[in-house]
């Protein structure tokens, strides 16, 4: 069975954006507030850091649910690991997740800026600045049979797209305009040329849009 590489619950506005202007430590998603993109996961019985019983179960809930199935290697570029711009002054910082990172896998980071890997808990970060389809044989390697999935942000999203090496996708469209920031897309339509694709509707508010290459 061939390895996949999925996009996985990556969340944009109506308006196409998948993160707001102006990143920094203090606002990962720029003056997006994640709250208002991510709510719809954060309520499902099946989110990874809910304290308290219950939660929806539902659409919403087999996506979040789904979010770590058959993944053995992740993609994501510069900005997902980190809000610094231009070379390393030091190593200290090590990603916006702690010491256990919920990845789980190798975790290859596309920058210009490159720095030695580093491991915390079970999560291994490599740091590359070759091509996609070079990226995405190496994961695909560390991955052992699994899929891969390419987490982001939209500009690498759309650098895999554009190098034909997406096999499916799943974009959450919620409920609030950015204006602007860093556009995924205008419209879905645009990648209907290479993808077929079906819109669900959530009673949370949110549309799945699930993409799968023709």
């Amino acid at each position: 069975m061939s390895q996949l590489l999925r996009v996985q619950n990556f969340v944009v506005s109506l308006d196409g954006f998948g993160a707001g202007d102006g990143q920094s430590l203090e606002r990962p998603f720029g003056h997006a507030n994640p709250g208002e993109l991510m709510y719809w996961a954060g309520a499902t019985a099946s989110w990874p850091n809910r304290t308290d019983p219950g939660g929806t179960r539902g659409l919403d809930d087999y996506f979040t649910r789904d979010f770590k199935n058959n993944i053995g290697a992740e993609i994501m570029g510069a900005h997902k690991f980190s809000p610094h711009r231009g070379p390393w002054e030091n190593l200290d910082w090590q990603g916006w997740w702690g010491d256990e990172p919920p990845f789980h896998t190798p975790v290859f980071v596309l920058t210009h800026h490159l720095r030695p890997s580093f491991t915390l808990s079970d999560t291994t970060f490599h740091f590359t600045d070759d091509e996609p389809a070079a990226v995405l044989e190496a994961a695909k390697e560390a991955a052992q049979g699994k899929d891969v999935r390419l987490g982001g942000g939209a500009t690498v999203i759309r650098e895999f797209i554009e190098a034909d090496l997406v096999d499916t996708l799943h974009v959450v469209v919620a409920p609030v305009e950015l204006g602007s920031g860093v556009p995924l897309w205008k419209s879905p339509e645009e990648l209907t040329d290479r993808f077929n694709l079906e819109i669900v509707p959530s009673a949370s508010g949110v549309t799945h849009h699930i993409f799968w290459k023709k």
